[in-house]
């Protein structure tokens, strides 16, 4: 009978295979984070995780929130959400997918779904058949933008240069949901969203703290949560990102994830440059990502000089 899931981390961490000395804060959380997403379909504890790293439930709980913007338990439903997404895309049968992916019950997975997905399961492996879509483009100082939003949050932050193609890539990101112009009388969330990312865009102003509806295989969502930790005026390579995960030899593949955010600046793929210091790639350009930088730098020595 395997070990209950508190023991079998009490003997990961006193094997010494975990060894927390000279650890930074960040590497032990980011093993939290990797321990909970290869463990994801077991029953983990707040107690549980806390022991891996010598630290109390309540000291984890609030250190793991700052640094991801969720709680473990949040977490783990988030990595849960992925496998069973992937599950339901591969064409696994719900039940199936329910239980492969560490859910104990079908009502349970149902009620994480409408939260996690923003649309029943069955509507999910049907490209979003049937979900709701708000958008929404506006002029910034980087050019035309669109944002789009589900019930759960922005899904969709892209620059371009004409109306017509950033709908028809929205249309490629979500082709079977039906996409819906966004009236202010209808979504007035969403327009106040627009404008307060335009007003961080165009005025300087701080980076709106909204919703996000992110949607990624486990390791893309890895890498992204950590993007959110980066503050502003702050950089890292490539490389560097990797190593903060526990991927060190991942580095391809974290600049893979950074290529596929669809949520443009509110996950902030433009901090990571190459290991030589250059721009790297950039989604929608390296002139608007070198425009968001200098943008950051500058109010960075303006907070430091005030």
């Amino acid at each position: 009978m395997p070990l209950p899931v508190e023991q079998e981390m009490r003997a990961v961490l006193e094997s010494g295979d975990d060894r927390q000395e000279g650890d930074s804060r960040m590497t032990r959380l980011v093993r939290i984070a990797h321990y909970i997403e290869t463990h994801a379909d077991e029953p983990l504890t707040l107690a549980g995780l806390a022991a891996i790293v010598g630290l109390s439930p309540s000291r984890l709980q609030r250190q793991f929130k700052e640094a991801f913007g969720v709680s473990p338990k949040a977490y783990q439903d988030a990595v849960r959400m992925r496998f069973f997404k992937q599950s339901l895309k591969n064409g696994d049968k719900v039940t199936d997918a329910i239980f492969a992916s560490g859910f104990g019950s079908v009502s349970r997975v149902y009620g994480e779904a409408h939260r996690n997905i923003g649309m029943p399961p069955r509507a999910y492996r049907a490209g979003g058949e049937g979900e709701v879509i708000v958008y929404a483009c506006r002029p910034t100082s980087l050019g035309l933008m669109t944002m789009a939003a589900t019930a759960r949050g922005v899904c969709f932050v892209q620059f371009g240069d004409s109306e017509s193609s950033l709908l028809s890539g929205l249309k490629a990101e979500f082709p079977n949901a039906d996409l819906i112009t966004s009236p202010a009388q209808n979504a007035p969330e969403l327009d106040d969203w627009i404008s307060a990312l335009d007003q961080h865009i165009s005025q300087g102003a701080p980076r709106p703290d909204l919703p996000l509806d992110m949607r990624g295989t486990a390791f893309q969502m890895k890498v992204w949560q950590f993007l959110l930790s980066i503050h502003e005026g702050d950089v890292l390579s490539y490389s560097e990102l990797a190593a903060k995960i526990d991927k060190p030899k991942a580095v391809r593949a974290v600049a893979s994830a950074c290529g596929k955010n669809r949520i443009g600046v509110l996950i902030p793929c433009h901090r990571v440059l190459r290991g030589d210091g250059g721009l790297g790639g950039y989604r929608w350009g390296l002139e608007r990502k070198r425009a968001l930088l200098d943008a950051e730098r500058k109010r960075q020595r303006a907070d430091a000089d005030s």
